[in-house]
C-alpha cells in the first residue's frame, strides 16, 4: 500500500471523531495520558475537550533517518502530570498504534506506576494497524495495509532552525 499523507485539517478532524467517539461509548474517564511525541497533540485536544487532566509519559521506540527504524522501547522515568496522583479510570491516548508494542507495554508501566488502585485503563488512537499486537478500545481508521503515515508536523523532524529562518523570511 502506498504511503499515506495526512494534512493538518484532516489530522484535527480525526481527533474530533476520536472525541465523539468516546463521548458515544459512554465511558467516563478521571485522566488523560499521552505518549509523547506523536500522542501529545491528541491528548492536549481531548483534555481541553473533555476538561480532564492531562498527563504525559515520554516513550521512544523509532530511530534512524527518517525515524522509521523500530528499536529498543524506551520509557522515561516520570510522568508529567499537574495533579498530586494519577486519575483511576485512564484513557491512554496515541496518535497510532503501528506493532502495538508501545501500547500494550504501557498498560502495566502505568499500573507500576501508580501509587493507588487504577480501576481501568482504556486506549485511544487515531489509527490502528492490522500488524498491531493490541486492539485500541477506540480508533479512527483501521488500516489493514499497514502504510507509512506522513503526518502533518513531519517536516519540522527535517528542519534545522537555520533552515525555519529562511522559510519564515520567505515572502508568502
Amino acid at each position: 500500500m502506498p504511503d499515506l499523507y495526512i494534512s493538518w485539517s484532516d489530522y484535527h478532524h480525526k481527533i474530533e471523531l476520536l472525541a465523539a467517539q468516546i463521548y458515544k461509548s459512554g465511558w467516563k474517564f478521571n485522566q488523560i495520558v499521552c505518549l509523547a511525541r506523536g500522542g501529545l497533540r491528541v491528548g492536549d485536544i481531548l483534555s481541553r475537550i473533555y476538561k480532564q487532566p492531562l498527563a504525559i509519559l515520554a516513550t521512544s521506540s523509532y530511530s534512524g533517518s527518517g525515524k522509521q527504524e523500530r528499536g529498543k522501547l524506551i520509557f522515561s522515568e516520570h510522568m508529567t502530570m499537574t495533579t498530586e496522583k494519577l486519575g483511576s479510570r485512564i484513557l491512554l491516548v496515541d496518535d497510532l498504534v503501528d506493532s502495538g508494542v508501545t501500547l500494550k507495554e504501557t498498560i502495566p508501566w502505568l499500573q507500576t506506576y501508580s501509587d493507588f488502585p487504577i480501576e481501568e485503563i482504556r486506549t485511544a488512537v487515531l489509527w490502528y494497524k492490522a500488524c498491531s499486537v493490541i486492539k485500541p478500545d477506540y480508533y479512527v481508521d483501521y488500516l489493514p495495509d499497514n502504510p507509512w503515515i506522513h503526518q502533518p508536523f513531519e517536516p519540522y523532524e527535517l528542519m534545522n532552525p537555520a533552515e525555519l529562518v529562511e522559510k519564515v523570511s520567505q515572502p508568502c
